[in-house]
């Protein structure tokens, strides 16, 4: 059977993509979820892209992105009411995400074979901070991921927006030379459990927001100007 480029079975990552989709479908199609932009998702680049967007739940900002993007390859403008996108959902579309949060239990392995893209923490493990090297497989499987298709970061590494933009982003643009796309989310902590899969409240509304691509200059700029630029984009 076809495989990626990190040895996963498309076949077996397009049942899981689509059996979560499923399930959290109902919770996207409701009328208190607002999806902005979608148009901008639109003739991007089949590769190299990378989006940027700021953090407030550990799984649902990422599955929000699952229809949103699946919906709007499929020709939908601000819609995910329908789930035919389901059916052959988009393979090549990764998310970075923390070593120590995946692999927690059997669901956050399945949402890993989704399209996680792992990473170590250089300055938190286990609620505890630390400062240890960046492991050397890292960034070589973030440029993997982006050599194959789309890939999501968020920033700051954590839900606590009181916390800074992490340089790392930074290096991935320095490095990767990708078209950076930046995603606005609204509303997700008061609607959906923020370290888990749990929705405490259906009445309350979120959005989605997919802006315009950054300048490709971007690139050339030092990772101090790149970092604040980021700074900005997610506050």
């Amino acid at each position: 059977m076809k495989k990626n480029i990190f040895g996963q079975t498309i076949f077996l990552k397009r049942l899981i993509i689509g059996f979560v989709g499923l399930i959290t479908h109902r919770t996207f199609r409701s009328n208190k979820f607002e999806i902005k932009g979608s148009k901008n998702l639109f003739n991007l680049p089949e590769t190299n892209v990378l989006f940027v967007s700021n953090h407030q739940t550990y799984f649902y900002d990422v599955i929000a992105m699952l229809h949103v993007f699946n919906s709007s390859v499929k020709g939908r403008i601000d819609s995910v009411k329908r789930p035919k996108y389901l059916i052959s959902p988009k393979t090549n579309l990764y998310y970075i995400a923390s070593l120590e949060t995946m692999k927690k239990s059997l669901v956050t392995k399945l949402l890993t074979y989704a399209g996680a893209v792992l990473v170590q923490r250089s300055w938190r493990d286990s609620g505890e901070s630390v400062s240890r090297e960046i492991r050397s497989e890292d960034p070589n499987n973030i440029k993997l991921a982006l050599e194959d298709g789309w890939v999501i970061t968020f920033p700051r590494g954590t839900t606590d927006n009181t916390k800074p933009i992490r340089k790392g982003t930074a290096h991935i643009i320095k490095s990767n030379a990708p078209l950076v796309v930046p995603i606005k989310i609204s509303g997700f902590s008061s609607v959906f459990q923020r370290n888990g899969l749990k929705v405490i409240d259906r009445k309350k509304e979120f959005s989605i927001e997919i802006l315009k691509p950054l300048r490709k200059d971007i690139t050339h700029r030092s990772i101090e100007e790149i970092t604040l630029e980021l700074e900005q984009i997610i506050n």
